[in-house]
């Protein structure tokens, strides 16, 4: 999560905390909304899980995300 929150406070142009906070409000909203088994793997790639795309299955994420964005 470090590296996200580095990169917010330098394309935003705020301040380290700022930027952890903004990080950790995106993060809540999706995980809050996102099926439980995304929202899980969005907890592994935040915490550096490994594999492709970081841990995260991509094949899962787009058939979860069809449904939370409203496609079939």
């Amino acid at each position: 999560m470090d590296e996200l929150v580095k990169l917010v406070a330098t394309k935003v142009g705020i301040s380290p905390d700022q930027a952890e906070k903004a990080v950790s409000t995106v993060l809540g909203f999706l995980k809050e909304r996102l099926p439980e088994p995304v929202a899980g793997q969005l907890d592994s790639l935040i915490a550096g899980g490994s594999g492709s795309a970081g841990g995260l299955d991509i094949g899962s994420v787009e058939g979860a995300l069809g449904g939370f964005l409203g496609k079939k």
